[in-house]
């Protein structure tokens, strides 16, 4: 019972901080700032519960950086902070002064990044000690690849840490869903280690305090920042442009965000000519900086999946009914959100345009010569996307 461990007074409080911060955290669902539609109350607390499980992740369960594992960040079922459509994140706690070793198969994917951050001002940390992108690392003609972080250098795939270094994220980009095949790794400190189960009263108050207010620091933070693009709505701005925070950009490009405000009369138009690029895409997504449910919805592009136009356009439109077009973006019930660009790998970098009208008037407006898609393409255009996400994440 109650008091037969003499640390059950600050145990219990710890318990108690842990659930009156999470219930603080609401409070960022009924800000001013806040659409009051049902959809976007309802995802804004669903995001908070979500964000539960990658707090506790942090800073209870993989939060040792003598043992760290490389764990998912973000899936269809756990956003935060505009993340890829793309993508499959993972990533690991380190210690700058000590030496880690990355290995397993690379796997296909498009884009392929291994980057270490140092603690900073952000709930995802700093400033960008080192990275190694895609040709940069070398693989052996079986798939095979070993990536060593320290702070000696060493011979082959390195990068060098600082006492600082904090953490590890690995980012997989897939163009070709269906035919790109995820990497599959360890991380490794290396040296003479004795894994020590024991989890004390200290540490576990420590994680529960810290995971409650990552929680709330990090789902503020990325709302106050998309607002900064709310406010200039209909322009692709980057991050730098609005923030100077450092920050655990993507190495190779970063991404261009348009905040979208359509009512269901009305339609939004993105034109834009893609550059040459290593790889591009497009992201769509709420006002709480989580891509829509992509394994259904069509909601997002890129250089693979694409249709272009006969002069190279790549033309998106955000309708509240299916347009007939292939590069349709489905705001899935909502009014407004974020479109992301990213060229990665390019020698330009243009931003798109906005054109905003009733939705009478898209055909008109519309060249005759524009490519378009029936009900049997769009839903094979949507069966791919299911069968690429099991691909990616297994389910």
């Amino acid at each position: 019972m109650f008091g037969d461990n003499p640390n059950d007074e600050t145990l219990k409080a710890s318990w108690e901080n842990f659930c009156d911060q999470l219930k603080s955290a609401g409070d960022l669902v009924f800000r001013d700032s806040t659409p009051v539609q049902d959809i976007d109350r309802a995802k804004g607390l669903r995001m908070l519960a979500r964000n539960v499980s990658l707090a506790l992740q942090f800073h209870v369960e993989n939060r040792n950086p003598d043992f760290p594992e490389l764990l998912h960040y973000f899936d269809p079922v756990r956003k935060q902070g505009g993340d890829n459509t793309d993508a499959l994140y993972v990533g690991a706690p380190i210690n700058g002064e000590h030496t880690y070793r990355i290995s397993g198969t690379r796997g296909n994917a498009r884009y392929f990044a291994v980057t270490v951050v140092e603690d900073g001002n952000t709930p995802w940390g700093g400033a960008v000690v080192g990275n190694l992108i895609d040709s940069a690392i070398d693989v052996n003609p079986d798939g095979h690849f070993e990536i060593v972080l320290s702070p000696q250098e060493h011979p082959g795939n390195w990068i060098e840490t600082t006492p600082g270094s904090w953490r590890v994220t690995v980012r997989q980009f897939f163009a070709d869903w269906e035919n790109e095949a995820p990497m599959v790794a360890r991380i490794d400190r290396i040296g003479e280690l004795e894994h020590d189960p024991v989890l004390t009263v200290a540490q576990i108050t420590h994680g529960l305090r810290e995971s409650a207010a990552w929680v709330r620091d990090s789902t503020f933070y990325w709302a106050d920042m998309l607002s900064k693009w709310k406010a200039q709505s209909n322009q692709f701005m980057a991050y730098r442009e609005l923030d100077d925070n450092a920050i655990d950009a993507t190495p190779g490009g970063e991404p261009l965000i348009c905040y979208w405000q359509v009512p269901v009369d009305e339609v939004l138009i993105v034109r834009v000519t893609p550059p040459a690029a290593d790889y591009w895409a497009v992201e769509f997504g709420n006002c709480w900086w989580e891509t829509m449910d992509y394994r259904y919805r069509l909601c997002s592009t890129n250089c693979h999946h694409a249709v272009l136009e006969n002069n190279g356009e790549l033309l998106l439109v955000v309708a509240h009914d299916d347009p007939g077009l292939p590069n349709w973006l489905d705001p899935s019930g909502h009014v407004e959100g974020y479109i992301t660009v990213r060229w990665i790998g390019a020698t330009n970098f243009p931003a798109p345009q906005c054109i905003q009208m009733k939705r009478e008037g898209l055909t008109s407006y519309l060249p005759t010569t524009v490519r378009t898609i029936n009900s049997t393409q769009r839903r094979m255009q949507l069966a791919a996307r299911r069968r690429g996400i099991i691909k990616r994440f297994g389910y």
